[in-house]
């Protein structure tokens, strides 16, 4: 049975991936954004920014990039969801012998490899700009244990979006807040430089603790308390949004 699962999952990933590997221009567009905010902070705004540091504001700012890459990419995955929904294809594949939930995994895990493409993409162009990092083997695979988590958090919340939207730009609107999340958190000034109560909301954010977990990593810093909030938080949403994403699939092909 989990083979039969696998295979099914191995085959819808494919038919998801065929599409991206027919547009590259979606992975590319999901990169220009992220990369022109990194030329516009680095080389406009940055150096009007104290962190209250000594690093470079490339090494400050990249983490809060790589969320916002994330946010942009998702987008896509709600956009081909709802049409596959609107096109009628989740009826014939119930017509298959195929797993039910390999059709949702088959969007989510293209979602994952094309954002990390996108983030590879992002890290390349930062590092001509000037980040650098000695951080070991073990703090670049814990980096990208938390990328790899966010990506599905948000990916199953694009889930709901593309299962729930009633219109193609309604399919992909919902990742806006997402993109302007890291804007009103640590990713690009500290929190003790905002007002009280945006601090307030700053401090208490999931991204916040996901941005300092990631920059203490690159830094060869401890990461404290930080990396256990952002776990606590990925996780929670990981959960939380999957639950509701196979209860809206299971009631739409009921």
């Amino acid at each position: 049975m989990a083979s039969h699962v696998l295979s099914d999952m191995r085959v819808l990933t494919g038919r998801s991936l065929s599409h991206i590997l027919r547009s590259p221009d979606t992975i590319i567009t999901t990169a220009v954004t992220p990369i022109a905010l990194m030329l516009l902070f680095v080389y406009v705004l940055g150096g009007a920014i104290d962190t209250g540091s000594d690093e470079s504001y490339i090494n400050y700012m990249l983490p809060g990039i790589l969320l916002i890459t994330i946010a942009s990419g998702i987008a896509y995955t709600a956009y081909r969801l709802f049409l596959d929904m609107q096109g009628g294809i989740f009826e014939r594949f119930q017509s298959m012998p195929i797993a039910r939930s390999s059709v949702l995994w088959g969007h989510v895990l293209t979602s994952l490899v094309s954002n990390l493409i996108s983030v590879a993409i992002v890290i390349g162009v930062a590092a001509i700009m000037g980040f650098r990092t000695g951080a070991s083997f073990g703090a670049w695979l814990a980096v990208a244990g938390i990328v790899i988590l966010f990506t599905l958090a948000l990916t199953w919340l694009a889930v709901i979006a593309g299962l729930s939207a009633k219109t193609v730009d309604g399919a992909s609107a919902f990742s806006y807040p997402l993109i302007f999340l890291p804007f009103i958190s640590s990713a690009f000034v500290p929190t003790d430089s905002m007002p009280g109560p945006v601090a307030w909301f700053a401090e208490h954010q999931p991204v916040t603790s996901i941005v300092n977990s990631i920059r203490s990593l690159f830094a060869e810093q401890p990461v404290g308390a930080d990396i256990w909030i952002a776990l606590a938080w990925l996780v929670g949403i990981l959960v939380v949004a999957y639950g509701f994403a196979i209860a809206i699939y299971r009631k739409k092909i009921s």
